[in-house]
């Protein structure tokens, strides 16, 4: 009986076929490509914040004022650092909250500006406000 198992050991080992793992399979993944020169293109995001705690940024109005996270500036910010990055140039971003906007609004676009790594943010105050 034990002679008949390793025959058919045998076999199924002489039979088989190899195949690659997938991970033995190469291939490139596109990737960043490096710039030589930095691009022109706008090098500053200006975030503007109502009272009522809605986000406008170019004049476009990101998450509903109800939004804890501001997950969609989160993402635009990051898309904004990374192309940046890419074309060598300092992402900036600058903060212009309304006068009377509550500052719980302020914190969360400078929770999502920390959340998409941007360090380098700036206040405009309106000169009304004093």
């Amino acid at each position: 009986m034990i002679d008949i198992v390793f025959l058919m050991l045998i076999y199924f080992m002489v039979t088989s076929s190899l195949e690659r793992a997938e991970a033995d399979i190469a291939f490139q993944l596109p990737g960043v490509v490096e710039q030589t020169e930095p691009l022109e293109m706008p090098d500053e995001q200006i975030i503007e914040i109502s009272p009522e705690g809605q986000v406008v940024v170019n004049m476009f109005a990101y998450d509903s004022p109800a939004s804890r996270r501001l997950t969609e500036l989160t993402a635009m910010l990051t898309r904004f650092r990374e192309a940046s990055e890419a074309n060598r140039v300092e992402a900036i971003v600058t903060v212009a909250p309304s006068p009377d906007t509550p500052h719980q609004f302020i914190v969360r676009v400078m929770d999502a500006l920390s959340r998409a790594g941007i360090d380098n943010v700036n206040f405009a105050l309106d000169d009304e406000a004093f």
